[in-house]
């Protein structure tokens, strides 16, 4: 079956931005995750069709090699060891138009610009956890579960029956280098050896289980710590928690992205909390305290003074956010909204209108409407209106 565009994935334009594809992987990959869908094979091949298309689009070299030849970019060809391979729908230069741009940015595995690292290493993975506010503010631990490779039990990851000594020869093909050569005009061409994958041995008598790979698909759960002060859109890496290497080399990483819910009371701005509270007209005009909780789950007294407006913030220092690798915390900030009241009763509007009437003949009690419509009076009678 062919691959799908990764642009289609991901549901964006092939013109959009790291921002429209970030938030469009962090859509789909809450709707398709396996957590949500358990059992449903669907949903899962559609998940891992979601982090393949996000791990090429959002690395800006990937995207590049994708955008020109598309997943041809990315495939491996088959061949012998001095052809470059590809059939119908195949890479036409094989394993070697990836080893070029392995040479030219650092390699196309693994998400970033490293070094070639371990044949037969294991792929990076990636996940994606929510945490509430709170458990942003004070850390969490959190439980994931992993689709993945790992080491193949019976023959502990080695990829032959019996796991004995004498399970591997050295590869005829590449000689036990791991690697084959072949020259495409003024180059010569090294990529990684088809036959062994790069390992340099060939394994006589191949697992049953594993059929030789020394890996098997398996779901795996993990805890994730949560850091206090983490932020939304952080990556934790998980050294070795990846899929597990070809015949015993190395495991991937795992990296789990971390959202952060939206709060029904509290506004992040990162070390920084904003809460809005709305104040009745009268305790506006005439002062009081009122209180207000904080992200840690306390109480905090705050003092209106009489005439406060709506805008009026009032700052109650460290009693904001927790600041990440510290004991650091930020301010909360207290934002005053003035509430206009609504079904007034008979005697509420009466005593309403005895106030404006009062008002008006002290002229004190608004300055600001006062001030303002002074000015309008100047700017009619500028005009001559």
């Amino acid at each position: 079956m062919a691959k799908r565009d990764f642009y289609e994935v991901l549901g964006v334009a092939r013109d959009a931005s790291e921002e429209d594809l970030k938030k469009a992987y962090r859509k789909l990959a809450m709707q398709f995750h396996p957590d949500r869908n358990q059992g449903d094979k669907a949903a899962e091949g559609k998940f891992k069709e979601l982090n393949e298309a996000y791990d090429v689009l959002k690395d800006a070299e990937k995207r590049a090699a994708y955008d020109r030849f598309g997943h041809a970019a990315f495939e491996g060809g088959g061949g012998g060891p001095g052809g470059f391979g590809g059939g119908a729908g195949g890479n036409p230069f094989g394993g070697a138009f990836e080893d070029i741009f392995e040479e030219m940015f650092g390699g196309l595995r693994g998400g970033g610009a490293r070094g070639r690292g371990p044949v037969g290493r294991g792929a990076d993975l990636r996940q994606q956890v929510e945490v509430t506010l709170e458990e942003a503010f004070a850390g969490a631990k959190k439980t994931i579960r992993v689709p993945s490779s790992v080491a193949c039990e019976a023959c502990k990851g080695s990829g032959a029956e019996g796991s004995t000594a004498q399970a591997a020869s050295t590869c005829g093909t590449c000689g036990g280098a791991g690697k084959v050569r072949a020259q495409q005009g003024f180059f010569l061409i090294e990529r990684t050896c088809p036959t062994c994958s790069g390992s340099g041995r060939v394994i006589k008598n191949p697992c049953k289980v594993c059929a030789g790979q020394g890996r098997v698909q398996r779901d795996r759960t993990l805890a994730v710590s949560i850091p206090a002060g983490v932020e939304d859109g952080t990556r934790i890496r998980l050294s070795g928690e990846g899929e597990a290497g070809l015949r015993g080399a190395p495991a991937g990483d795992l990296y789990v992205d971390v959202g952060v819910k939206s709060h029904p009371i509290f506004q992040r701005d990162g070390a920084n909390i904003f809460v809005r509270v709305p104040l009745r007209m009268t305790q506006a005009a005439l002062g009081g305290a009122v209180e207000v909780p904080t992200i840690d789950g306390g109480r905090a007294r705050v003092t209106v003074p009489a005439g406060t407006q709506t805008g009026d913030q009032f700052r109650l220092r460290g009693k904001g956010f927790s600041v990440l690798r510290s004991a650091a915390r930020g301010d909360m900030y207290v934002q005053v909204a003035v509430e206009t009241p609504q079904n007034l009763t008979k005697r509420q509007q009466e005593l309403l209108a005895e106030f404006e009437r009062e008002a008006e003949t002290s002229g004190r009690s608004s300055p600001e409407s006062e001030g303002f419509f002074a000015k309008v009076k100047e700017f009619w009678d500028g005009l001559g209106r």
